[in-house]
């Protein structure tokens, strides 16, 4: 693996005795210092679950559009459901994909005065003909969320932190898992599956098709390919995290390019995140590290929010503009106002 543009960690280390478990933290740091990203091994992802989402995911695609539309995200004031080829945007651009979104299963907020974030709690929307495809997300979710608090503790104990530290700030985790199909494309020139940007939240751990490409990550200025690796994740960290260590960790600019027609292209992003009313506080960094922190990168028209219910709804509303549109037109207008 020598030739791949990422750094590989091996998170098995993790349980191989206190050298190994202080190497794979040091690598972690460092992979997340210097790129923030990286290939996760040694998950302990049974092939036989892999196998089972990856078809669960062919067989969704493959339902008739009838099927896939009854439960399109236009229904949801929550996000959540099918989003039709071009139904999603990044950076203001159509997107070349076709998705279900799937959140924590939970009853919406009845409540006129809750945070406005709350909107973005509520039921998943699951197609009638595909019943298994809730018992095999709902596994899948359960390894990733184990995997996710064990890089978080890692990371605290790399970071000078107590190991418990992002346990404290977490609360009931937010996560969305994405299963997406990017169609073939016929033009000569590569199009957006998704466009450049940062993750909003903390943590995305990234499935993708065997054998399949498209991703690319920018590593100084450049656009570098992230193959997929067998049996591994990708990882990455999102801006909140990047925010927590004021840059000594940074958030990276990545996109897909869609595949060549007849080709398409499955991935199942998975975003680990605190609840929706945490708010993540500053670690204060050894001075060894605080010395290389690099600031935060804002962006003037993005900005990074500490309360992750504010990133996760700025995220949505621009991301689905016509779901925004349908269900939360009050939102938009007073931002557009502000």
């Amino acid at each position: 693996m020598a030739d791949l543009n990422l750094p590989v960690l091996d998170l098995s280390e993790l349980d191989n005795g206190p050298e190994a478990a202080a190497r794979f933290r040091d690598d972690l740091r460092a992979a997340t210092h210097e790129v923030g990203f990286f290939y996760l091994t040694g998950t302990g992802i049974p092939r036989e679950l892999e196998s089972r989402l990856h078809q669960a995911a062919i067989d969704f695609f493959a339902l008739p559009e009838a099927d896939k539309l009854a439960i399109e995200n236009v229904k949801s004031p929550h996000f959540r459901g099918y989003t039709r080829v071009g139904g999603e945007r990044t950076q203001g651009k159509v997107d070349w994909r076709e998705q279900i979104d799937i959140g924590p299963e939970r009853d919406a907020v009845d409540d006129p005065e809750a945070p406005d974030f709350s909107r973005l709690t509520g039921p998943n929307l699951w197609p009638d003909a595909q019943p298994e495809l809730r018992e095999v997300t709902d596994e899948w979710q359960d390894h990733l969320i184990g995997i996710s608090r064990r890089l978080l503790r890692a990371w605290a104990l790399a970071l000078g932190a107590d190991e418990g530290y992002f346990d404290q700030h977490f609360g009931e985790p937010s996560t969305l898992l994405k299963i997406v199909k990017y169609p073939g494309k016929s033009d000569p020139t590569p199009q957006q599956g998704v466009g450049a940007h940062k993750d909003s939240g903390v943590l995305t751990l990234l499935w993708v098709e065997p054998g399949k490409g498209g991703l690319q990550v920018q590593r100084d200025g450049e656009w570098v390919d992230a193959p997929t690796v067998p049996g591994a994740f990708v990882v990455n960290i999102g801006e909140m995290l990047e925010y927590a260590t004021q840059g000594y960790l940074i958030a990276t600019n990545h996109r897909v390019i869609s595949p060549k027609a007849p080709d398409h292209r499955i991935s199942v992003p998975f975003f680990f995140n605190p609840a929706l009313d945490a708010r993540l506080p500053l670690i204060e960094l050894p001075d060894e590290l605080a010395a290389e922190a690099r600031g935060v990168t804002q962006d003037p028209t993005n900005p990074i929010h500490s309360l992750f219910g504010e990133n996760a709804l700025k995220s949505r509303l621009r991301a689905h503009p016509d779901v925004a549109a349908i269900h939360h037109a009050d939102l938009v207008a007073a931002r557009a106002s502000s």
